[in-house]
């Protein structure tokens, strides 16, 4: 049964409102989860009817819908796939006071965005459905953008609308005909290279070399003659001169990643080149002036570094007269659907693949991941998926199966990843067979070595806890 159908019709400022479909069978759970919406800024349709509940679906296209899961004119799982069926971009709920792993399992393998279970929290739920619309309404602006707009948030290599970044890029628009150092800092894969890049490329060096020093992979012994370079017979092998890192940075700019690596031996001499703007090549007494630009980048707090006497507080100040902080990607997700046009776009032209964007649940599902690895990993989930697609959409199984492991909640959170899920069924299936690897395996669907894999997992994760 259909409730509230005059909610179907109403004004027009109603019907530019986002649209959610609730389905359970029991009205009382109905009227309680649509007064818990009502004052959102949102339009509510219920059904206590599965196959009436599926027209309006098919009929409205909500983004969102509440589906009960043991229902008994039509189990909710029959709802489930039918929806993915016509719409697999509608993020589906599930609710039910009948908690299975297993189930659970299921039903985020077919389509589900989330498990919840009754009673529900209704200001968790209120949260969830308001993050969740507030995701969708970036990616639709984003992804309806065209070509010619999208471009507009482009910034010398880069993609952003955030504020964070809009505010970095316009002081990289006034330091960079003066700079003569710069610190970037930020968590790895935020993208320092590419801050240091487009530095160099609006500075009046921008044609002048720009080369890159990993502070890390020099060994110390040959950090001063691969920096400043040599003369001939300086040492066992030196059998001609050579110019270093710096010289050939000169009228140029030299990126120094990962400086916050460097000993402290290697930092004193760093800080007189900064000093005197020259360097001495080893074995020579004879110092050669330098006009060098000097941008560095660390992931380290270097003001700690300091603190703890591991590096130089001169050097430190020399270097961070202009400091740029890059967020992580968790802190500019308002960049995630830019980003993720950006880099199909990229590397669909680069595999010479017919991509033209990502479904809807795959979109979903990256907006919910965490992002460790930031905009590199991101950049590599893109890529991958690129690769492995036969068709124009990159959809949930061309992804990471990682990235359907959100961290799970608390004790109390209605929410389970799906690791633990899985970890969960995968334990109550090996008790029931008594450890028979063979017979769980039947039972599971799977291979042994894909069981192997999974009693691993679990394994490793229990010893993580126990060892945390």
């Amino acid at each position: 049964m259909l409730t509230r159908p005059e909610e179907v019709l109403n004004t027009q400022t109603s019907s530019r409102k986002p649209l959610i479909v609730i389905i359970d069978d029991e009205q009382s759970m109905l009227d309680l989860l649509q007064d818990a919406l009502a004052d959102l800024e949102v339009r509510v349709l219920t059904s206590a009817d599965p196959e009436e509940g599926l027209k309006i679906i098919e009929r409205e296209r909500p983004p969102i819908v509440l589906l009960d899961l043991n229902m008994p004119k039509m189990h909710g799982m029959q709802v489930l796939e039918r929806i993915v069926g016509f719409d697999p971009g509608i993020e589906v709920l599930l609710l039910t006071g009948d908690y299975s792993t297993s189930s659970a399992v299921q039903a985020i393998q077919k389509g589900a965005a989330d498990y919840l279970t009754k009673p529900v929290s209704i200001a968790t739920l209120r949260a969830r459905i308001t993050k969740s619309l507030q995701e969708m309404e970036t990616k639709r602006e984003t992804f309806q953008l065209d070509g010619e707009l999208v471009s507009s948030f482009k910034f010398q290599g880069m993609v952003a609308r955030s504020p964070w970044m809009l505010d970095l890029f316009s002081k990289m628009r006034r330091i960079s005909p003066h700079f003569r150092t710069v610190l970037v800092t930020g968590p790895s894969g935020t993208g320092k290279e590419l801050v240091a890049r487009a530095l160099h490329a609006m500075s009046p060096a921008g044609s002048s070399a720009f080369v890159v020093c990993n502070c890390a992979g020099i060994p110390e012994s040959l950090a001063e003659s691969e920096w400043f370079g040599y003369v001939k017979g300086a040492f066992t092998g030196a059998n001609q001169d050579k110019m270093g890192l710096f010289e050939h940075a000169n009228g140029g700019s030299i990126f120094l990643d990962e400086i916050g690596e460097m000993p402290l031996n290697l930092q004193a001499k760093l800080l007189r080149v900064l000093q005197s703007h020259e360097i001495q090549r080893v074995g020579s007494p004879v110092a050669r002036k330098l006009d060098v630009r000097v941008i560095a980048a660390t992931n380290r707090d270097l003001k700690q570094e300091v603190r703890e006497k591991r590096f130089r507080e001169d050097l430190y100040y020399r270097l961070s007269v202009v400091e740029m902080k890059l967020p992580t990607l968790a802190e500019r997700k308002e960049d995630l659907p830019l980003l993720q046009r950006h880099f199909v776009e990229k590397f669909a032209a680069e595999y010479n693949k017919n991509v033209g964007g990502i479904s809807r649940r795959a979109q979903n599902l990256l907006s919910r991941y965490h992002w460790p690895g930031n905009i590199r990993e991101l950049e590599n989930v893109i890529g991958n998926a690129c690769m492995m697609v036969d068709g124009p959409v990159i959809d949930i199984a061309h992804l990471p199966p990682e990235l359907s492991q959100p961290e799970s909640g608390g004790a109390d959170s209605p929410f389970m990843s799906l690791a633990d899920l899985e970890k969960n069924h995968v334990r109550r299936v090996m008790e029931m067979v008594g450890g028979n690897k063979l017979r769980a395996a039947e039972i599971l669907g799977i291979s042994r070595s894909t069981l192997y894999n999974l009693l691993g997992s679990a394994e490793s994760s229990e010893k993580a806890v126990k060892t945390g």
